[in-house]
């Protein structure tokens, strides 16, 4: 059996969460535009995913698939199109293969959110130390959140900027034990920013984890 683990629709992907998506390391398939509409899925067992991306592609061609990853025990597809048609019936072709429904899926669960304010020099340094751009400044606020399952902070950071764009995405960790999402600039604005993470994470339905 299939466990639905993610059903996650993501509409209009902003600039700076698309660039994370194409970005190296995390898609190593086609990559996606600004605007485009995007579907992400987690499922279990972890080679249970093959069949997800055929079902979807078969019932869909025209999809690009931006991840494909395969990790110990979960196996994880992003999938995009500037049509949401063509995302809805492909999203619809693989519930239907797997006898599944979107609300079967796991609720989020916030684990750890905070705002500090005004981040030391070293501590800015030592955050950009594994960052190649979108770095924080010293003097800076930082938002940190964490949610689990962990594909959760790429809607928690997609719907970020959308209501506060000058904030800088500073990193997102949405596959492993939880989902990580950092964010810098004004504390208004990350405010703003952590109020619709909030609004957002508490408007997904899903089942609660054992």
């Amino acid at each position: 059996m299939t466990d639905l683990r993610v059903y996650l629709p993501i509409d209009d992907l902003q600039p700076q969460f698309t660039a994370y998506l194409n970005s190296p390391q995390r898609a190593r398939g086609y990559p996606a535009v600004v605007g485009d509409y995007s579907l992400i899925i987690e499922v279990a067992p972890a080679l249970a995913i093959h069949r997800i991306v055929d079902l979807a592609l078969k019932a869909e061609p025209d999809l690009e698939p931006g991840i494909l990853y395969v990790e110990r025990q979960f196996g994880v597809l992003e999938l995009h199109a500037k049509d949401k048609a063509l995302v809805e019936r492909a999203g619809a072709a693989i519930l239907k293969g797997t006898g599944a429904n979107a609300g079967d899926q796991l609720s989020p669960q916030t684990l750890y959110a905070d705002i500090i304010e005004k981040v030391a020099d070293q501590h800015a340094i030592i955050l950009n130390r594994s960052r190649e751009a979108s770095m924080i400044l010293p003097g800076q606020s930082l938002l940190v959140y964490e949610m689990v399952p962990a594909l959760f902070a790429a809607i928690a950071s997609n719907e970020a900027e959308k209501v506060a764009p000058d904030v800088t995405l500073v990193d997102v960790q949405m596959i492993g034990a939880s989902g990580r999402v950092f964010m810098s600039g004004l504390t208004s604005d990350l405010k703003r920013a952590k109020e619709k993470i909030d609004e957002c994470l508490a408007g997904i339905k899903g089942r609660k984890s054992n």
